[in-house]
């Protein structure tokens, strides 16, 4: 019989990979509740429309890269592309809540786009969203918890990005002066992709990676020269924060994200380690996306990490050792060794049991594999003393200890 292989663009995740995913979520489960977050957990699969109405229908990431399909009684279901809608649904549905909301998620999305260095098809992303505030100090803070949680991980040689993407009041006159010049361009100096958003999502062009796009659009209007006295001050207080605890950043005119839902502040964090690729962590403000998906006029912004990028860029983790490896050399040893090994692990000790009788020489092989501290062998001669002998794989010395003792001799050695 055949065997059954992963989907491409899928990936299983074993130690040491899945380790560092465990580390990141550790981290910001630590720096987000520094700022008051609190986790929430949302399905993976939500209804079609919402991320239609969220996302934008003329995004590409509704038109080409979501996994949608119907369920037996024909409703359209989609697996998440991205956390922020799903998260935003649940607020809603849950009641909302009056005042400021700080949530965060972590978890994999989806997207059928072709697997590169740092995406795959299912990615996994950490996401925070916070809700009710409006002011540019909230900006400020959430770029703030963003860099102090890249900071925490030890990721060197990082870029952080800003820019103004208006509000629905500055914006038209943008979009208008944005399309009557990408009108005067010949339509050949431009890639397939962006002639189609010429008419359907004008900023997309600007986002464009394509070399020869990026040259046609370098005069391109630039949205701070079309920002309102509101949106223009707004922005002038975040960078004022941002200058005054010293977190680098460049204005690029260029970064308008790739979703429909963004306004006003918007921010990138960027590698040059990774290739291509070099985004690791982006969001922005979306004040009427709460709305727009039928709950109060909340304000908003977020967000999102992708955690297979950053991954690429940690330094390398210590692995805590393992304590101990109780080798078991006769049958009649294997029930006191469990027992033993449980007792250990409940005075805060990490180890393993052996589950097999076997001569000491293979069982230290074996502690030598698990590189272990300390390796306890336990036969029908410790059994009938009640002891157990405690030896040092680093120096390799032996002791005989007394089992009710072992916990408080393996505490004295670790000090």
């Amino acid at each position: 019989m055949s065997r059954i292989q992963k989907i491409k663009g899928f990936s299983d995740l074993f130690p040491p990979e899945s380790t560092v995913f465990t580390h990141m979520e550790a981290v910001a489960r630590e720096v987000f509740g520094a700022y008051g977050c609190k986790e929430v957990r949302v399905p993976i699969l939500e209804r079609t429309e919402l991320f239609a109405r969220s996302i934008g229908e003329e995004t590409d990431v509704v038109q080409k890269e979501m996994y949608t399909f119907a369920d037996r009684k024909g409703r359209s279901l989609t697996l998440r592309p991205e956390a922020t809608a799903g998260v935003l649904r649940a607020f809603i549905e849950a009641g909302g809540a009056e005042g400021v909301t700080k949530l965060f998620t972590c978890g994999p999305m989806f997207r059928y786009e072709r697997p590169q260095k740092g995406r795959m098809r299912q990615f996994h992303q950490l996401d925070v969203e916070v809700l009710g505030a409006s002011a540019p100090q909230a900006d400020a803070e959430v770029i703030l918890m963003l860099w102090t949680f890249l900071e925490h991980l030890g990721i060197p040689s990082l870029a952080l990005e800003l820019n103004s993407l208006g509000c629905p009041q500055c914006r038209p006159t943008f979009h208008q002066a944005l399309r009557d010049f990408l009108g005067t361009l010949d339509d050949a100096a431009l890639c397939e992709d962006c002639q189609r958003r010429t008419t359907t999502n004008p900023l997309r062009v600007l986002d464009c990676k394509v070399p020869g796009c990026r040259e046609a659009t370098a005069a391109a209007p630039r949205i701070a020269d079309y920002l309102c006295p509101e949106c223009a001050a707004h922005f002038a207080r975040v960078r004022a924060i941002l200058d005054a605890v010293a977190t680098p950043y460049a204005i690029n005119h260029r970064l308008v994200r790739g979703l429909d839902y963004y306004q006003r502040t918007t921010f990138e964090v960027l590698s040059g380690d990774i290739g291509a690729q070099s985004a690791v962590a982006g969001g922005g403000r979306y004040d009427g996306l709460v709305a727009a998906l039928g709950g109060p006029a909340v304000p908003g912004i977020g967000f999102a990490c992708g955690m297979e990028r950053l991954a690429l860029l940690l330094p390398p983790l210590a692995d805590r050792a393992m304590d101990f490896y109780l080798a078991v050399l006769e049958e009649t040893a294997l029930d006191t060794a469990l027992i033993l090994g449980q007792t250990l692990r409940r005075h805060g000790f990490r180890g393993e049991t052996a589950f097999e009788a076997k001569s000491p020489k293979a069982h230290l092989r074996q502690a030598n594999k698990l590189g272990v501290k300390t390796c306890l062998l336990l036969g029908s001669d410790e059994m009938a003393r009640g002891v157990i002998v405690v030896k040092d794989m680093a120096t390799g010395v032996q002791t005989t200890v007394a089992q009710d003792d072992l916990a408080q001799a393996l505490g004295l050695r670790a000090a």
